[in-house]
């Protein structure tokens, strides 16, 4: 069996610049890789984050909107609904994805997983981001 190891998630967007300076700002990412499709309409940017997390941003012209409102409602839908990151401060990162322009659907709160606090984001596009805090203590608070 081959090994398998992740290595980005795929975000189909409207606004490509808009959504890059999102996830640099709120998250840290950095340009890794930029191309273009012409014939099809196609611009795609690849971040990379700290800690190895990389996003694919693809603009492609007159591309359709799909979005939740939470969680619940894009479990309802089968295909992706949203992605997680991990960070070591849940408030401050919240806080500053908000201050980047994101929107917040689910406040931190402990998560049914223990040893997990969590908060639902929307980036500015209304796209899921779950983030997540690894508490140790096994109750899913600080």
């Amino acid at each position: 069996m081959s090994t398998v190891s992740f290595d980005h998630i795929g975000l189909s967007v409207a606004d490509l610049e808009r959504q890059r300076r999102f996830y640099i700002e709120a998250f840290g990412f950095h340009d890794r890789h930029r191309t273009e499709i012409p014939e099809a309409g196609i611009r795609i940017v690849l971040l990379s984050g700290p800690g190895g997390a990389a996003i694919e941003l693809t603009e492609r012209a007159g591309s359709a909107p799909q979005h939740f409102a939470d969680p619940v409602e894009g479990a309802g839908v089968q295909g992706y609904f949203h992605w997680a990151l991990t960070v070591d401060d849940l408030e401050a990162a919240v806080s500053t994805a908000v201050a980047c322009g994101a929107r917040v659907i689910s406040p931190p709160a402990p998560a049914r997983r223990p040893g997990i606090r969590f908060a639902y984001l929307a980036d500015p596009e209304g796209n899921l981001i779950e983030l997540l805090r690894h508490t140790h203590d096994g109750a899913g608070t600080s």
